[in-house]
């Protein structure tokens, strides 16, 4: 599987603009979205997407994923369009 271009933060941007961190993020947001469509638990996501243990941290966990699973529905409808707007 592709490893993100940075770091996983403990939470996801919440910012009304792109951010360089959403930029980087991409393919995370995207593996999110496949993986809820999917219907994984959100647990093995929180594991294998964003590479964090929910047994070892369950509440960093649970906030990482529901907070970029968040940004990624964000990316859909409106980031997106800051994309187009950069030419990308």
């Amino acid at each position: 599987m592709p490893k993100p271009a940075s770091p996983i933060s403990d939470r996801a941007p919440t910012d009304s603009q792109l951010t360089p961190y959403d930029e980087a993020q991409a393919i995370t947001y995207l593996r999110l979205l496949d993986a809820e469509k999917a219907g994984a638990p959100w647990q093995d996501v929180a594991r294998i997407v964003l590479e964090i243990d929910p047994v070892a941290e369950p509440e960093r966990a649970r906030i990482a994923h529901e907070t970029h699973l968040a940004r990624a529905g964000w990316m859909t409808t409106t980031g997106y369009r800051h994309l187009l707007a950069k030419g990308r």
